[in-house]
């Protein structure tokens, strides 16, 4: 986007792309007992921008001016604000008292400190899956409806799990330090997973009216790169989930029409996925098999790696069978989903529908979609009505639209 972009279109984009960057180098400074501190002041920049821009005009460096504002908002607060004069002065040595601490925004620094807060906030004092929530809404900049659809749950839910764990960075009043290579390999798991869920929101958004949202899988590949440029996270697994992530991004261009709306597999253009990403993913998949572990990561890039790259007439059959291991790594409805799916392509749709409906997931959209597919061909009226209800289920513009068409093609047939 460029300076002739409408402010109101570009401060979104903007806002996505930069609130968690400075926020994370801001808790560097003020520590994550202080995170909503941080969160203020890049709220603020955000605002001022809407603000100035509104009046001026967009700024020949957006995210320059950004940071600038930024920078002197938090100097402000370190120089005015009462945390300063009683936590900040008490901590600095003789001589350093009256100094405001240097607030630098550079591309390293952002990095580096994105890395160090998804560490930090991955800490044992929180649950796990509290851990993964709270690392999405404060680096991610996940709504809590993002959050839910994520881990396919009720937004109240992740509500509750997000005020406990900001409770107990207040009370645990740890700050953002070096970790020891022990620390970052037991929190490595849970960053992982932070990971996928932030490249799956962008792959296939559940909320809103952007089924594909580049910018996240941009943002999952590129801290998971920075993940295997250190030694101590540069692991199998780590490979695997960038293996997985540059495999899906080679068919982000073809996933959608020019009007936002979803083109099945089956229907992309092929011409336009990446074979360099594709080549990226090989390359990361060989690096992951010389850990001589198999992870979750290491069977859905397996299942990616078919979709993308052979032409071989029994894949799904190897699909089928990555699917039937991966079920006993994750147990969870969707993967069951998708491995019912791969069930319908080997063994045909009558044997999926008994698979399925086995499941009884009444409220989920997903359950709904998928008989809905599995009846298509077999018994209209009852596929129609399955798709009905996945649409009635579903908070996704793209999704809405993609069931309303299946249903007006069964209609007509």
């Amino acid at each position: 986007m460029g300076a002739q972009t409408p402010y109101n279109e570009l401060l979104p984009h903007l806002f996505r792309q930069e609130y968690a960057k400075m926020t994370a180098v801001l808790c560097r400074h003020f520590g994550l007992k202080h995170l909503e501190t941080a969160e203020d002041i890049a709220s603020d920049t955000f605002l001022k921008a809407s603000e100035h821009w509104a009046v001026h005009g967009i700024p020949e460096n957006p995210q320059a001016w950004l940071y600038t504002v930024a920078k002197n908002k938090a100097r402000d607060y370190f120089r005015h604000r009462t945390v300063f004069e009683t936590q900040v002065r008490d901590r600095l040595s003789p001589g350093e008292a009256e100094q405001v601490p240097v607030i630098v925004f550079d591309r390293h620094l952002i990095a580096d400190s994105q890395l160090a807060m998804i560490l930090a906030v991955c800490n044992p004092a929180n649950a796990r899956e509290s851990q993964i929530a709270l690392a999405l809404q404060v680096l991610c900049g996940f709504s809590v409806a993002e959050i839910a659809n994520a881990f396919l749950t009720k937004p109240e839910t992740i509500k509750k799990r997000l005020q406990r764990a900001r409770k107990n960075l207040r009370e645990d009043n740890f700050r953002i330090e070096p970790l020891s290579e022990t620390e970052v390999a037991s929190r490595l798991d849970t960053v992982l997973k932070t990971l996928y869920l932030l490249f799956n929101e962008g792959y296939f958004s559940g909320t809103g009216n952007r089924l594909v949202r580049k910018e996240l899988c941009s943002e999952a590949v590129r801290l998971a790169l920075v993940l295997t440029e250190h030694p101590c996270t540069d692991t199998s697994q780590t490979n695997a989930l960038l293996a997985l992530m540059c495999f899906q991004s080679s068919r982000l261009e073809a996933r959608t029409d020019d009007k936002g709306e979803t083109i099945l597999f089956e229907e992309q253009d092929r011409s336009l996925w990446d074979e360099a990403l594709i080549r990226r993913g090989n390359y990361f998949l060989v690096n992951a098999t010389n850990g001589g572990e198999v992870s979750r990561y290491h069977l859905e890039a397996a299942i990616a790696y078919w979709h993308t790259t052979p032409t071989d007439g029994d894949k799904w059959r190897y699909i089928l069978t990555l699917y039937d291991q991966l079920v006993l790594l994750d147990a969870s409805p969707l993967t069951a989903w998708n491995r019912i799916f791969a069930l319908a392509m080997v063994h045909g749709k009558e044997k999926a529908i008994a698979e399925a409906e086995k499941t009884k997931a009444t409220d989920s959209r997903f359950y709904h979609a998928l008989l809905g597919f599995l009846y298509a061909g077999k018994d209209r009226d009852r596929a129609i009505a399955h798709y009905k209800q996945a649409l009635a289920l579903t908070p996704s513009l793209p999704e809405r639209m993609t069931l309303t068409k299946a249903i007006k093609r069964l209609k007509r047939t």
